[in-house]
């Protein structure tokens, strides 16, 4: 019989207080593994940190001043005392049998230190999923053309896009001190950014079967700008520092991979100029020229940021 393997699943919350609760309950009632649960409450304003003292003794509770989501993560991989490292957002839901299915993964590929799953886009405000869509997602969790994806080395699948999503990765903590945590600096892609970084040293394997829902609610919307193009940064740093090919041989597409970099240009663009930026996006827009001269939406935007602006 397999021993029990050991997880500390680390959950950084900021003002999730409605969802909390039902996050922890489907993080606990995963089998198989023995849970150290530590939430990082990145100093929340609601009663998120009182709720999950109140109703859940069994969890570690860190409270710290606010400081984004990469340093609430790395507070808490700084505490975890177990041999693996899962992730959870605070208003996502885990379903049952999640990690039981990742150790499988990882045990059929021998030194593989990370897995993912699929997971389902979630829309909804309502702190638990009916019974309905879990049915549903039963009754379809054995279709592979639906929930296949980018598995083993994955580096170069993973210069053209952030095919991981963090709150279904599980990941041997050693690697973790290899590699290092989050960074910091990114105020958006400090996942993307370590997931590179793992590319690097192990395969990630991906299980083919929905294990996560991924909650979209009004209150995740990001309606301005961003203060920078910060997928641009981390895709072009890890070409920077590795180039286009994966340890096993394996290259990306370098046009394809240029033309992917100009669309991040292109969207942030898009986004300055929304926000009213039209000379930050014009330079957005260049960037994206640069890149790759055919990009068609960098010209249409281009050409946007000089007309004049309509009446309101």
């Amino acid at each position: 019989m397999p021993a029990v393997r050991r997880v500390s699943v680390v959950i950084p919350c900021y003002n999730a207080e409605r969802y909390i609760a039902a996050t922890l309950e489907a993080v606990l009632a995963q089998a198989g593994s023995e849970l150290e649960v530590i939430v990082v409450d990145d100093g929340s304003r609601d009663g998120s940190a009182a709720r999950v003292a109140r109703e859940f003794p069994q969890v570690r509770l860190i409270r710290k001043a606010n400081g984004g989501v990469a340093a609430a993560r790395n507070a808490g991989i700084a505490a975890a005392s177990h041999d693996w490292v899962a992730f959870c957002d605070a208003d996502d839901i885990w379903l049952p049998g999640k990690l039981a299915a990742q150790f499988d993964a990882m045990d059929a590929t021998p030194g593989c230190r990370m897995s993912y799953t699929a997971w389902h886009v979630w829309h909804s405000a309502e702190p638990h999923p009916d019974e309905a869509l879990l049915a549903e997602l039963r009754a379809a969790a054995d279709d592979f053309s639906r929930w296949r994806g980018a598995t083993g080395w994955l580096y170069p699948e993973l210069l053209l896009d952030c095919v991981v999503w963090t709150s279904t990765v599980l990941m041997e903590r050693r690697l973790l001190d290899e590699i290092g945590g989050f960074p910091t600096d990114l105020r958006v892609g400090e996942d993307y950014d370590l997931w590179l970084r793992a590319s690097r040293v192990t395969c990630i394997e991906r299980v083919a079967r929905p294990f996560a829902l991924y909650r979209q609610h009004p209150q995740s919307i990001t309606r301005s700008a961003p203060s920078a193009n910060y997928k641009g940064r981390v895709i072009q740093s890890a070409i920077d520092r590795w180039g286009y090919a994966g340890p096993d041989g394996r290259r990306a597409d370098a046009g394809i991979v240029r033309e992917m970099l100009a669309k991040t240009w292109s969207d942030y663009a898009a986004a300055q100029i929304s926000a009213g930026q039209r000379a930050a996006g014009r330079a957005s827009a260049r960037e994206a020229l640069r890149l790759a001269a055919g990009h068609l939406p960098a010209w249409k935007l281009l050409l946007k940021s000089w007309l004049p602006r309509r009446a309101a």
